[in-house]
């Protein structure tokens, strides 16, 4: 069926939305016409109906010789009644039930007792003046005779279908152009949504988007807008990362280079090896970096106490100057590989460039938190964001002994944000203040 149906969103609304209404209209149309004929009919035969049955219970009362004048005194303003031997409706004429229950019941209520009652409508021509007439033909069995009566009643009205075709076409164009509106009102943003994303090359800032239309369709073009900007973030991070990979691993090679060419290479052995162990952990860190967002570690239930010692150990036993504050040990469900890696490029650049670490755990209203802090210079205020980029060195110098790979804080940035949580650099007094907040629930 898909291929019967237009490709717009617009017209795809227009055909459904038209098909349903039309069936529905047409429905109603049927119903409301019925309906209305009823009530046309009831309001036109109820009058005579009346009339027929008060001249049925005077009858009754009336004593015999007066009958005829009863039936002279009723039959005026076009109405004819009449006592006969037989019925004035044929036994094989249309007959009307409805109009013959209703005249029954109006007949025992105004205190005649009906025998059977007989009711058809008949259209005559007028005696004078032309033009036709329409009359309610009633006849009730009256002992051995039938009291006929002739009445004349409103014909129905000729351009209630019309009056009935004509609103309901209006209704369904009020209601489609309704239907349109709303549709175009959804269309609109997703054209633009998608005229935004077929702009967008990459190389320069995206089209950002207007939010338009209904609540749920803006909160879905703010998403987009922000989904762009984080691209765009994505991307200057791949040219930097990209550029500072180049610089980096350029730097080793041109050093090798230089010593291969020298005619003593046993003497130029050790150095080259430490080049190599340097390209090699610069390569690990960079990989480490890039798998952080899609680490397929299990999480699992941690003692973050216990993990902080652990790392302080490892430090205490090659003679650093590391320690732990005692204090709450909260339990939470995280990735303890990626998480002790962050810890430890934190406790690592706390060493440093501090001379010393020391690390707290701190239970949170949403979580933990793990302080580390050093009693080194600490940084400028200017450079607490732009440290946690990736190669980027708090030593100017970029001299790897004391300015590393320049992804430790990258790193450690990643995966507290791959856990939903954040790291944040601080001067204390003295030195700098290391803070990764983990969310969750404790266990």
């Amino acid at each position: 069926m898909r291929r019967f149906l237009p490709r717009s969103l617009v017209t795809q609304v227009a055909l459904l939305i038209g098909a349903a209404l039309l069936v529905a209209q047409l429905v109603n149309f049927a119903l409301v016409l019925n309906e209305r004929e009823k009530l046309s009919l009831a309001q036109n035969q109820g009058p005579a109906i009346a009339r027929y049955a008060a001249v049925a219970a005077d009858l009754a009362q009336a004593a015999p010789e007066f009958r005829g004048a009863v039936l002279e005194d009723a039959s005026r303003r076009g109405a004819r009644y009449s006592l006969d031997a037989a019925s004035a409706v044929a036994a094989g004429e249309t007959r009307d039930a409805d109009v013959e229950a209703r005249a029954r019941k109006s007949m025992a209520e105004a205190g005649a007792k009906p025998g059977e009652v007989r009711a058809t409508s008949r259209t005559q021509a007028r005696r004078s003046g032309g033009g036709e007439v329409q009359r309610l033909v009633l006849s009730s069995r009256f002992g051995s005779l039938w009291l006929n009566g002739a009445l004349p009643t409103p014909r129905p009205d000729p351009y209630l279908v019309g009056r009935l075709a004509a609103a309901t076409a209006v209704l369904y164009l009020i209601v489609l152009g309704a239907s349109l509106l709303v549709a175009w009102r959804l269309v609109r943003p997703l054209r633009a949504l998608t005229e935004a994303a077929e702009a967008f090359g990459g190389r320069d800032e995206p089209v950002r988007v207007e939010p338009a239309g209904p609540a749920d369709l803006r909160r879905a073009v703010e998403a987009f807008n922000a989904m762009n900007r984080r691209l765009v973030g994505l991307l200057d991070e791949k040219d930097r990362t990209l550029g500072a990979i180049g610089h980096d691993l350029r730097t080793p090679l041109a050093s090798l280079r230089i010593r291969l060419e020298a005619e003593d290479l046993e003497a130029e052995r050790q150095r080259m090896t430490e080049i190599v162990e340097e390209t090699a952990a610069v390569l690990e860190d960079i990989l480490v970096l890039a798998r952080t967002g899609r680490s397929r570690e299990a999480t699992r239930e941690i003692d973050l106490g216990e993990l902080v010692e652990a790392v302080a150990e490892e430090f205490r036993l090659t003679g650093a100057d590391v320690a732990v504050e005692a204090g709450e040990r909260p339990l939470l469900s995280l990735q303890p590989v990626l998480l002790r890696r962050a810890v430890r490029n934190l406790v690592d650049n706390a060493v440093k460039h501090g001379g010393s670490a020391r690390i707290a755990v701190r239970r949170e209203r949403e979580g933990a938190a793990i302080l580390v802090a050093d009693r080194g210079p600490g940084l400028p205020e200017e450079a607490l964001e732009r440290v946690l980029e990736p190669f980027h060195r708090g030593d100017a110098s970029r001299n790897r002994q004391t300015g590393g790979t320049g992804l430790g804080l990258a790193i450690a940035r990643a995966v507290a944000e791959a856990h939903g949580g954040t790291l944040r650099l601080e001067n204390g007094s003295p030195g700098l203040v290391a803070t990764i907040r983990l969310p969750g629930e404790q266990c």
